[in-house]
């Protein structure tokens, strides 16, 4: 974004924004992302996904981006309440911004209801021809910035074709950074440096209405991601009864409970580890299929609007009567 771009948000969030909520005689105001205003004349709830910026230095970025986050982090304190998709990011919420406990609150995601394990012959062959996609391999989907541990994934690869050979590539679907930078993975040089060459696919860009296929088409979903707000491909995986294999890190085991495998993100023979054992062993991902349809079912978005309006009649009692 134009510094100019820039500018104008600042002022959208800190100016037109309350002063519309003013003059519309609103009761409160929800910002559903971390940028609310620092003063406001209706009450305020804030959505905080993630502390990313605060948390991983790489992800500060120039000046700019900085102020911007320092006064985001300020009006975090001003607002009535603020809402988190997971108690990891509460506590990051409550060590960095310093707010009160009771101000904050961890309220899970879901996923929609397209994440199911029923899907037809018809639409998994459109899906494989579409993507070029192999009989059967193994899943990455998402991003390739330095916190998503693509690189620990593809080291742990060597270990799993040297134990599988060819018969689960890799597919990583998502699309690839546009240029080099510190914050993201140079995939095809990481690929080259592991000698992966036969057993990684790069798909690129899914389209989000063929997701929920190429889950169930996955024999096993894997996500080493270093800090994640929530991470909800881990949960649209085990809605499609797929085995999961996470990073033990930030809110990842809150969502994956016991229903998947949960490993260190930096050590790449235990990732290598838990994946070959749902290639090799059918009873173990038959388990982990169960176990995350179960665990899955216990997110609903239902749930997550009810939380949520828990807290609106907590910020302002009378605005639902």
């Amino acid at each position: 974004m134009s510094g100019r771009g820039n500018w104008a948000k600042i002022r959208f969030e800190q100016q037109v924004f309350p002063r519309a909520a003013g003059e519309a005689g609103a009761d409160l105001a929800h910002v559903p992302y971390w940028g609310g205003p620092l003063r406001s004349p209706v009450p305020i709830v804030v959505t905080i996904h993630d502390l990313i910026p605060l948390v991983l230095p790489q992800y500060r970025g120039g000046l700019l981006g900085r102020v911007y986050t320092a006064l985001v982090s300020a009006t975090a304190s001003g607002a009535s309440a603020v809402i988190t998709d997971s108690e990891a990011s509460k506590a990051d919420i409550l060590e960095r911004l310093h707010l009160p406990a009771e101000q904050v609150h961890a309220i899970p995601l879901a996923a929609g209801e397209q994440y199911h394990p029923r899907g037809t012959q018809l639409v998994n062959m459109a899906l494989q021809e579409k993507y070029k996609l192999p009989a059967q391999f193994v899943l990455y989907l998402g991003g390739y910035d330095v916190r998503k541990n693509v690189h620990t994934l593809l080291k742990a690869y060597t270990y799993v074709r040297d134990g599988m050979g060819d018969q689960f590539p890799l597919v990583l679907a998502g699309r690839l950074p546009e240029k080099d930078s510190p914050r993201f993975l140079d995939v095809q040089a990481a690929i080259d440096m592991f000698g992966l060459r036969d057993v990684v696919r790069l798909i690129g860009w899914v389209d989000e209405g063929d997701e929920p296929a190429l889950y169930r088409l996955a024999s096993c979903f894997v996500y080493p991601s270093r800090y994640e707000g929530f991470g909800l491909p881990v949960l649209e995986a085990m809605s499609c009864g797929t085995p999961v294999v996470a990073a033990n890190s930030s809110s990842l085991p809150e969502v994956v409970g016991d229903a998947g495998f949960l490993v260190p993100p930096d050590d790449a023979r235990q990732m290598a580890g838990a994946i070959l054992a749902t290639l090799n062993q059918e009873d173990v991902a038959r388990e982990l299929r169960e176990k995350g349809l179960r665990r899955a079912a216990q997110f609903s978005w239902v749930r997550t609007a009810a939380q949520t309006l828990d807290v609106y009649e907590q910020v302002a009692p009378h605005a639902l009567d």
